[in-house]
């Protein structure tokens, strides 16, 4: 899954970061035990592996009380089904958001959606 993943994200970086102004985040985590890779070896993988040109952070925490900021403001906001007792999580790695260009956080998408089924929304929200 996610050679096919980081293959679309770069390809719709290249289509629509120059005409649109798309940016694409991307976040590594080991909290579901799939990247337990240093964020060296991690970015060799993705920029050298698949071509990425997008940016690429340090890996961080997506649930729980340690959990990165960004994400807990993009689990609030877009909560969807994911939320437990009045908590949102991360249910599994590749979870996506769309955020518009106002910088506000419009859809959620989760890990089997394929990057290629997220262009489809964003002439509703660019």
């Amino acid at each position: 899954m996610a050679g096919k993943t980081f293959k679309q994200l770069s390809t719709l970086y290249d289509k629509y970061s120059a005409t649109k102004g798309l940016r694409i985040l991307a976040f590594p985590s080991n909290q579901f035990g799939l990247e337990p890779f240093s964020n060296a070896d991690i970015k060799r993988q993705i920029v050298d592996g698949y071509g990425a040109k997008f940016d690429l952070f340090s890996k961080v925490t997506l649930n729980g009380e340690n959990a990165h900021p960004l994400f807990k403001y993009l689990k609030y906001k877009q909560g969807g089904i994911f939320e437990r007792f009045g908590f949102t999580f991360m249910k599994w790695s590749f979870s996506k958001f769309l955020i518009d260009q106002n910088g506000q956080p419009v859809k959620r998408y989760g890990t089997v959606v394929e990057p290629f089924k997220i262009e489809k929304d964003f002439d509703k929200f660019w």
